[in-house]
């Protein structure tokens, strides 16, 4: 089974690019994509985020599944069911999804900690 780096690979050879010029491209320190290729590890979530904004047609179901076509504008009136999806994929985009309205509704916590207290200092 690939898993989402080795997409990641296959995504970076498709645009043309070495893997330093990827890495510079979403702002990830030197060397990022081949240390998570050689050590089989999971692409953080934030690097993905920034992969998504940075390549915007890059189909995101593709990535994290390899369901579907690699590219949106591959896409022929192609849309994902994700109910149609097998439970396991549906689980790992769920608990991705999740994690960002997490990490986000963290990130709003405390940028609304910081603006009290900074109304507070002012008053």
């Amino acid at each position: 089974m690939t898993k989402t780096i080795d997409r990641l690979i296959q995504f970076i050879n498709h645009i043309g690019l070495s893997a330093r010029q990827f890495d510079i491209s979403i702002g990830a320190s030197n060397g990022y994509t081949l240390r998570m290729k050689k050590n089989h590890a999971s692409v953080g979530s934030d690097v993905l985020e920034t992969v998504l904004q940075t390549y915007p047609d890059l189909n995101v179901v593709w990535l994290l599944t390899g369901e579907g076509v690699m590219l949106k504008s591959q896409m022929e009136d192609e849309v994902l069911d994700f109910e149609k999806l097998p439970a396991e994929k549906k689980a790992i985009i769920e608990k991705i999804i999740e994690d960002k309205i997490r990490e986000r509704q963290h990130q709003e916590l405390r940028n609304l900690v910081k603006e009290v207290a900074k109304e507070i200092k002012s008053d």
